[in-house]
């Protein structure tokens, strides 16, 4: 439902959407917040996106502008669920890492069940220090693309 919607407000700028994130991994527990990726060809693209995606109810910014692949992370919160679209330069290595990290956790349960872990772990230490929380998973997340990569190019 939500991507139609993103798709009727963005129209041809959008070149693909992907749902990432633990709620697009079957039995990883998650919060109801929803990951979308967005890809689009330039950042230029991406900030014509701000406004349409305001006006459905996206209502906060956060530019992702340090690192080149990433552009904005755009969140909209609703009673049932929230969702945080992002913005992201179509097949760019950050768009790659995000599928191949979503695709190995979906045919490795086991794996799943770890990141799970790791996740509760670092969510009970950081609270509601997002950055802090994001970046302590990071070295996990970079070895799983690393096996994943490396099963999938033999």
């Amino acid at each position: 439902m939500e991507t139609k919607l993103i798709r009727g407000a963005l129209g041809n700028r959008i070149l693909a959407i992907e749902h990432i994130g633990s709620t697009a991994v079957p039995n990883l527990g998650a919060k109801n917040i929803v990951d979308i990726m967005a890809g689009v060809n330039t950042l230029e693209e991406a900030k014509q996106c701000l406004a349409p995606l305001m006006n459905i109810g996206y209502t906060k910014v956060i530019p992702q502008l340090d690192e080149t692949d990433w552009y904005y992370c755009v969140e909209k919160s609703q009673e049932d669920a929230g969702y945080h679209l992002h913005l992201v330069r179509f097949e760019s290595e950050h768009w790659k890492k995000q599928l191949i990290f979503r695709d190995f956790l979906r045919e490795s349960p086991e794996v799943a069940k770890k990141y799970y872990a790791l996740k509760k772990e670092l969510a009970a230490k950081y609270g509601t220090d997002r950055i802090g929380y994001t970046e302590a998973k990071t070295a996990f997340i970079e070895s799983v693309i690393a096996r994943a990569r490396a099963k999938w190019t033999h």
